[in-house]
């Protein structure tokens, strides 16, 4: 149970350990619970014996980062600044999905990315694309709830204009938020909360029957794919359901198989917000890439994003 933890360590936490779940998830993208079982005996494990070498993130932290780094120069979600970030910090190598390179591509090329955003599919996307990226806004609105989600709102519509989409990516701020904001997390009240506001069923009902889960081998239940709805609930359950062990959250999360790196990613942005950048595994943060936009990187771009909530609450 976390004490005494000041709140920059939980901004750095956050972001630090969205990026180390995604980079160790991206090792097991897609594969299916079954392999994971028989490569693995216990989140534990997992943890112990990762795969050798560094760590390498993935779109999911990359997009963050231009999220956070928006955060830090408007103080709030600016649309031209944000896809401006967007795709100054794009690389496809990062493992972009196919709508979102298409999307991106257009950012870059100067052309009418929210053509593609409204007519790639139909009615828009409603992938964990937007959820995936969010944590820097329920850091930064911690302290107001309607902020954490019509800013959540806001960050999710250069890409994803779905309501399931735009949701999922609600529900991870708000989560993050709350996370954030409390030494002691009361399990029924968080999930309550979560879930009362949240205006389609499809997280609703979910987020209460995540908030009563008990034994890690029903996260499977809330689904591992990379649509919102079956991976946004799947992440906070993840959460919820081992909120004092950062590390036992994200290894059950990649467990699942499946979208890996984005449900350990959403997992470990929460966790690290509750329990502070000191509870994430040394050897895995030490494995984390460090080049440009490496660890160094985001663990400064936590602290300036902790500066601009520090100079909006004075």
């Amino acid at each position: 149970m976390p004490t005494g933890i000041c709140v920059e360590e939980r901004f750095v936490g956050c972001l630090l350990g969205l990026a180390v779940g995604d980079a160790l998830g991206a090792h097991f993208e897609g594969q299916s619970p079954d392999f994971m079982e028989r490569r693995y005996r216990s989140a534990t494990d997992l943890i112990d014996h990762p795969p050798p070498g560094e760590l390498w993130y993935t779109d999911d932290t990359q997009m963050a980062i231009g999220v956070a780094e928006t955060l830090v120069a408007c103080g709030r979600i600016d649309d031209e600044v944000l896809c401006s970030r967007f795709a100054a910090n794009y690389l496809p190598q990062r493992g972009y999905g196919r709508g979102a390179k298409v999307v991106l591509q257009a950012m870059c090329d100067g052309e009418d990315h929210r053509f593609w955003a409204e007519n790639l599919f139909e009615g828009g996307s409603f992938g964990n694309g937007a959820a995936m990226r969010v944590a820097p806004v329920g850091l930064l609105f911690r302290d107001d709830h309607d902020a954490v989600w019509e800013q959540a709102r806001q960050s999710s519509l250069p890409t994803h204009i779905h309501p399931l989409g735009i949701e999922g990516a609600q529900v991870i701020a708000l989560a993050v938020a709350i996370a954030s904001s409390f030494d002691q997390l009361d399990r029924s009240s968080f999930f309550e909360e979560l879930a009362s506001r949240c205006a389609s069923v499809e997280y609703s009902g979910p987020l209460r029957r995540a908030g009563r889960l008990e034994d890690d081998r029903d996260l499977g239940l809330f689904g591992n794919g990379i649509e919102a709805t079956a991976s946004v609930v799947t992440a906070v359950a993840a959460f919820g359901l081992t909120p004092d062990s950062y590390e036992e959250t994200i290894g059950n999360a990649i467990l699942l198989g499946g979208d890996t790196d984005t449900i350990a990613a959403m997992a470990g942005a929460i966790s690290g917000a509750y329990l502070g950048v000191n509870t994430i595994a040394g050897h895995l943060l030490n494995n984390l890439e460090d080049r440009k936009q490496g660890r160094t990187y985001i663990k400064q771009l936590a602290k300036n994003l902790h500066g601009r909530h520090a100079d909006a609450v004075r």
